[in-house]
């Protein structure tokens, strides 16, 4: 399975990318600093100079049915922050 699982393009993302060369990625929740380096940097070609965790616990949730109580529980995630080296850009519109 791979480490990188998808990039995180919001409004907050994006300006962090513009203005301090971060970029955001749900990762696997068992990879660690090291792995999420190497990763990004052989998929997109960029030198990774700091890479920051975050890991998010599942949402759970529960109703009242006919049947009774269900309950429920989203995915735990993984994030990571990668900052790249100053003049590398990770450009994620591009359809190459």
């Amino acid at each position: 399975m791979s480490v990188l699982i998808k990039p995180i393009i919001t409004e907050k993302m994006t300006a962090d990318s513009e203005l301090f060369n971060r970029y955001g990625f749900y990762v696997d929740p068992t990879a660690n600093k090291l792995q999420i380096k190497e990763a990004v940097e052989a998929a997109y070609g960029v030198s990774v100079e700091k890479v920051r965790t975050m890991n998010y616990g599942p949402n759970r949730k529960s109703r009242y049915t006919k049947t009774g109580i269900q309950h429920g529980k989203t995915n735990a995630l993984k994030k990571a922050i990668v900052d790249v080296a100053e003049g590398d850009i990770i450009d994620f519109y591009s359809n190459l």
